[in-house]
């Protein structure tokens, strides 16, 4: 297999082969509602709620959730999450971030959206779960509606998370089930991995087994193989969030001019060849660290070697607020470090599509607006 290009990217093109790259149509798996904000929301919901913000101004606001955010540690990255929660406490602010962030795909090209977050994170104003999941709703089918009469096609479902190191998960997993026909479409556990396994939450990931409701569960970020192993076994887990640290349990063997041999381990195989997808964030792996083992910089990510051994990858923003980045800033970054070209791209979005959470009518739909895409 071709060894990983090393080359530092110098600069984020914004166009593959002559095409720009906001232009292709992409799928986001991995899009979390209180990571999406614009800073300028942020500062004015906080105004509305009497929430003090370390910085007055946009732009400053911005650079300071990158600052924290690039700290090297999931737990520094996830402190930035208590200023956006604590704006996010009403049935306003949820529709409006949820329209904004929908505007917000739409600008970047994705055609088909998951967003993540957590109701038991956004009930201190006095809301219920079930009130925040509507509130939620609102929002995306506003910012569907938008996008529709603009000539553009978006549809976004809501994935839920609970938080491991809380003991809600139950209530998390009923509420999903009794949104199943109304917008959400999966679950997911989030927070710290460290200490918390997924085996803590056994009782709701054994319910959403028992009623065939797909799952997502961060993994392999903050924790390695162990963590990703839970994932799989208690949870279930139909695509694993972040998942890069599986690249822990591959072994090279051989290194033989600009081939590299690599041997898998039992679990990295099981990963690869029943096509778990791996819920990729470049930017903010390299923020959290979660890529610390290999380097701190993108050209260190194991993204490409995953990618050339077959890997169902598929890149995500996690955060856009945090990281400071967009699908297509990811993508382009992606494309100047290991120098991918269209093909490259067209891929990750396949992989996307294939792994969504819909029936596979609607999935093969997805797969075939992404070709008829590429291929203009």
């Amino acid at each position: 297999m071709p060894r990983p290009n090393n080359s530092k990217a110098q600069r984020h093109e914004a166009t593959i082969e002559g095409v720009p790259v906001r232009s292709l149509p992409k799928i986001a798996l991995h899009e979390h509602l209180d990571g999406g904000l614009r800073a300028e929301t942020v500062l004015e919901l906080a105004r509305e709620a009497g929430v003090e913000v370390p910085v007055s101004d946009e732009r400053g606001l911005g650079e300071w959730f990158a600052e924290q955010a690039a700290g090297g540690s999931l737990e520094a990255y996830l402190e930035t999450f208590a200023l956006t929660g604590a704006v996010l406490q009403t049935a306003d602010a949820l529709t409006r971030a949820a329209r904004e962030l929908v505007e917000d795909l739409t600008k970047d090209g994705v055609i088909y959206a998951e967003v993540r977050w957590a109701p038991e994170l956004h009930t201190s104003g006095g809301l219920s779960m079930a009130e925040a999941v509507d509130a939620v709703q609102e929002g995306i089918e506003q910012g569907e509606d938008d996008a529709e009469a603009t000539g553009h096609s978006i549809r976004v479902g809501q994935i839920l998370s609970a938080m491991r190191q809380a003991e809600n998960s139950l209530e998390v997993a009923e509420l999903a089930l009794d949104y199943r026909d109304d917008g959400v479409v999966g679950f997911d556990l989030a927070g710290p991995e460290s200490g918390h396994p997924a085996s803590e939450h056994r009782d709701a990931l054994d319910l959403l087994a028992t009623e065939f409701f797909p799952v997502t569960l961060h993994a392999g970020e903050e924790e390695g193989t162990d963590s990703i192993r839970s994932a799989l076994l208690d949870g279930r887990a139909l695509r694993l969030g972040h998942g890069v640290r599986i690249a822990e349990d591959l072994d090279v063997i051989a290194e033989e001019g600009e081939d590299v041999r690599v041997r898998l381990g039992d679990l990295a195989a099981w990963v690869r060849d029943r096509e778990i997808a791996l819920e990729v964030a470049p930017s903010s792996n390299l923020g959290t660290g979660a890529i610390a083992r290999w380097g701190s910089q993108l050209e260190d990510h194991p993204f490409d070697l995953l990618y050339q051994l077959g890997f169902a990858v598929t890149v995500n923003t996690d955060n856009r607020l945090m990281s400071r980045t967009t699908l297509t800033r990811e993508l382009s970054m992606l494309a100047d470090t290991f120098e991918y070209r269209l093909a490259d791209l067209e891929r990750f979005q396949l992989n996307a599509a294939a792994a969504a959470f819909l029936p596979v009518e609607q999935r093969e739909e997805l797969i075939d607006l992404i070709s008829e895409g590429f291929d203009r």
